[in-house]
């Protein structure tokens, strides 16, 4: 099978370079980059006018099964994450059961063969049980398939285990993906803590909850020499802590969610459930801080921490709903019309952050369009322009606070391993 991507622009963030170029796949391997390849090929896709990026990679996505298939499926979730333009994602283990032992790694990794389009990494939880008080067996799960470890959803409070944990995962070689907040200090708080949560009179979430954890877990990183991965960033104490650690030669990354650097806590809309998130959207002055951070690559990727729950439990209100937004259907956009649009980042930048970068901290051979490389592509329409409509969402989950957002810039091909897996209609 060979198919031809004629006359896009090709932004390939593994050797800078960015021009329009056509690609030549064969049997899902990328055989020629360079400007008017002419040959006889079974597909050809005209990318005229279009971004061609090496497929996105999401460190951060709940696919809910096994155990809460009622709100995703690791069917819909890929199918969902396909047509958002990532074409590998690593779903978090806070399923049920937990995705902390190597039968349940299995599980999603055989049925992610058999019903995914794209490439699913699961993650391994810290703690059996996500409990806190006994390390998982780190060494079988990656050698089962894992990717890496986290305890998303909460923070292992117990530093002593948190330490091994980080030192078994550094013999393993794997990155820790650290969920930050200090549970002692949430308080049953809903949104960030401000003007805004005390005007709707709802309990806040103060920054300290995310920055004392950061701080540790930083802190633990260093002493252990474990590769530490930041997830969904939301103040501006962290981007501050992470610059310095960077500086300090601590082997930390950090990713930043699309909600966190499109939303402040100003934008709430009454008491909507569909802007409960946790971290939540913080102030003004943290949202600048996290856009700066990727402008100024101390911020090392964008994931979507995409997070669907059905309509019945969001429905609740914002006090008893569950936290989490979906996300992969909606990242694309959020990235361009509010960071490529705005000045914020370039083409290449996003492209890094959203693919190279996250490959690396992986440590996986993806996030580029080298020859000799897996096809893995996606390509996107710079100038398209749209109003978000959750009626067309692939995911289960229709739990966004963008409905009806003006957008600029849409996913309209994901390539994986040589095969188109979506296309916009």
């Amino acid at each position: 099978m060979t198919t031809l991507i004629k006359g896009g622009r090709v932004i390939n963030p593994s050797d800078k370079s960015d021009s329009v170029r056509d690609i030549l796949i064969r049997d899902g391997i990328i055989i020629k980059c360079e400007p008017h390849i002419t040959q006889d090929c079974d597909e050809v896709v005209e990318a005229h006018g279009m971004w061609v990026m090496p497929g996105l990679i999401d460190l951060h996505v709940h696919l809910r099964e096994p155990g809460f298939e009622h709100k995703e499926t690791i069917e819909t979730g890929s199918r969902a994450a396909a047509a958002g333009g990532f074409t590998t994602i690593c779903p978090m283990p806070n399923t049920n059961p937990v995705t902390d032992c190597v039968d349940v790694v299995k599980y999603v990794i055989d049925k992610a063969k058999e019903v995914s389009p794209i490439n699913v990494l699961p993650v391994g939880a810290v703690t059996l049980g996500q409990a806190g008080t006994q390390i998982a067996d780190i060494a079988a799960m990656k050698e089962a398939g894992i990717c890496a470890i986290s305890e998303d959803g909460k923070s292992v409070m117990n530093s002593h285990i948190y330490r091994q944990a980080m030192i078994d995962a550094a013999k393993c070689g794997i990155p820790v993906l650290a969920h930050c907040e200090d549970i002692d200090l949430v308080k049953g708080g809903v949104i960030n803590a401000g003007k805004k949560s005390e005007e709707l009179g709802i309990k806040g979430i103060a920054n300290n909850v995310e920055d004392i954890i950061v701080a540790r877990d930083i802190l633990l990183a260093k002493e252990t020499g474990a590769t530490l991965h930041l997830c969904h960033c939301s103040t501006k104490d962290s981007m501050r802590m992470l610059k310095a650690a960077k500086e300090d030669g601590v082997k930390v990354t950090a990713e930043i969610c699309p909600h966190h650097f499109t939303l402040c806590d100003e934008d709430i809309e009454s008491k909507n459930p569909n802007y409960k998130m946790n971290p939540p959207v913080r102030s003004r002055e943290d949202k600048e801080a996290l856009i700066e951070g990727l402008h100024q690559d101390i911020a090392d990727a964008i994931a979507t921490d995409h997070a669907p729950h059905s309509a019945e439990e969001k429905e609740k209100g914002i006090e008893i709903a569950p936290f989490g937004i979906v996300g992969s259907e909606t990242a694309v956009a959020l990235t361009m019309t509010e960071l490529i649009y705005k000045d914020v980042i370039t083409p290449m930048q996003m492209a890094e952050k959203m693919s190279y970068n996250p490959g690396k901290i992986l440590g996986i051979d993806k996030g580029t369009l080298d020859v000799g490389k897996i096809a893995d592509i996606v390509i996107i329409d710079p100038d398209t322009e749209y109003n978000i409509d959750v009626d067309t969402f692939v995911s289960k989950g229709k739990n966004t606070p963008f409905n009806g957002y003006h957008a600029r810039g849409k996913v309209v091909r994901t390539i994986v391993n040589g095969c188109t897996v979506y296309k916009d209609k």
